[in-house]
């Protein structure tokens, strides 16, 4: 199977983006991720997939607990940032320690904290599962940053960063 076209139809697929974070010894570490999503409620559990080249992936696993920031619209250079490698992605980046230490990233629309429960092999990626232990939503006035065929979307009118859709009148 041709790995560009396998990519173009999955991005089909609407996705909201969060970026995950752990505390790795003395500093704080993250990934943004895309392949996230509920489990189970009972018991309660989320589940998201990581790159296995990533860096911070193994620090967070090590750590054994993560939170799961889930990003707004209007963080869309906080997604940028966190899927860098080698960079300090928490400069300029303001954000509290969790009840298990974990960054909580200010401006998100919600957080989960987790201990993680399992990780399963997944091919070029990791696969996941956290116990949900903790969690917070800051109300309903926000919206998700989205990701839909390679680009950032809102669930606000306009695309973000895009011009306008212009649909032709003949069409």
């Amino acid at each position: 199977m041709d790995p560009d076209r396998f990519r173009q139809v999955l991005s089909e697929f609407c996705s909201g983006i969060v970026v995950v974070t752990g505390w790795a010894r003395s500093h704080p570490v993250g990934l943004t991720c895309q392949s996230f999503s509920s489990l189970s409620l009972d018991p309660p559990l989320v589940m998201f997939a990581a790159a296995r080249t990533s860096r911070s992936w193994p620090r967070i696993r090590r750590a054994g607990r993560f939170a799961v920031n889930i990003l707004g619209d209007d963080q869309e250079e906080i997604s940028r940032t966190f899927a860098l490698s080698g960079v300090d992605k928490f400069a300029g980046v303001q954000w509290r320690p969790g009840v298990a230490g974990a960054p909580l990233l200010a401006g998100a629309l919600a957080h989960l904290e987790c201990a993680l429960a399992s990780v399963y092999d997944g091919g070029d990626h990791q696969i996941a599962v956290g116990r949900v232990v903790g969690l917070r939503e800051y109300g309903p006035e926000g919206h998700p940053l989205l990701f839909y065929r390679g680009e950032y979307h809102s669930l606000r009118k306009e695309p973000l960063d895009q011009e306008p859709m212009r649909w032709d009148a003949d069409a």
